[in-house]
């Protein structure tokens, strides 16, 4: 606990066999976290399995692949069902860091921001952690646009290394949000827009053979979303939480 509240760490996992024991044996370390799920989306190798050796995790297996999105989906209506007051998202493909739990958390838990982000950009090293140009450019230009359409100032959209009050999670409408990558922004883009604040903090970037990436077509299709959330947003706010049709 954080100032008497309840922090849960959420896993939503797919592929992640080789990093999930390094990234479980340092959120235990933290010494803050009360509970850890994890959910797996399916994975094709041994995740699960691996999971349910680990003392002290709490398996969630979907019936089928459900998407990013859908996978965060899971993961916060089952931390929110056993109490957490504050949920933090880590992917367990040891991208980010989990000894930044603690500093996320707090920032929660003293009640500064309801959401709080690590993020990649403000230390000014994501291309030494070995972020590729063309991702750290396109997260740059798209983030620069959100700032303009939206209003805001933040130093990064796209970093997945997240954490929210219970308060955020409960008023949220995730179910309309998507199912796919976008959840991420949509959410973001939600959270400004009912007006509440979201603080930052320097987070390191690594990548590696092991730590998961989506396609370059993929992120096309990623950036195209943010720019129609965002523009949407700026038309009409509500149509920034309705699910992209296929």
């Amino acid at each position: 606990m954080i100032n008497g509240k309840k922090i849960a760490v959420v896993f939503p996992a797919y592929n992640a066999e080789l990093t999930l024991a390094q990234t479980y044996r340092e959120v235990l370390a933290q010494g803050v976290v009360d509970h850890v799920l994890l959910v797996d989306d399916r994975s094709r190798d041994g995740t699960v399995a691996l999971a349910r050796t680990l003392p002290g995790i709490e398996v969630i297996e979907h019936d089928r692949n459900r998407g990013y999105g859908g996978n965060q989906k899971t993961c916060y209506r089952a931390a929110l069902a056993r109490g957490a007051d504050v949920v933090v998202m880590v992917h367990p493909d040891y991208q980010y860091t989990p000894r930044l739990i603690t500093a996320l958390s707090s920032i929660i838990a003293f009640e500064v921001y309801p959401c709080s982000l690590g993020s990649r950009i403000l230390g000014g090293r994501a291309r030494h952690g070995g972020m590729p140009w063309w991702r750290y450019v396109s997260n740059r230009l798209l983030t620069l646009f959100q700032n303009v359409v939206l209003g805001a100032k933040l130093s990064e959209y796209h970093t997945g290394y997240r954490a929210f009050s219970r308060r955020i999670l409960e008023e949220a409408p995730l179910e309309d949000f998507d199912d796919d990558f976008i959840f991420d922004n949509q959410m973001l883009v939600w959270i400004l827009g009912r007006g509440y604040g979201i603080g930052e903090v320097t987070c390191p970037t690594k990548y590696f053979a092991e730590a998961s990436s989506i396609s370059f077509s993929r992120s096309v299709k990623y950036g195209l979303g943010c720019l129609r959330v965002a523009l949407a947003h700026r038309l009409n706010p509500r149509a920034a939480t309705r699910r992209a049709k296929a």
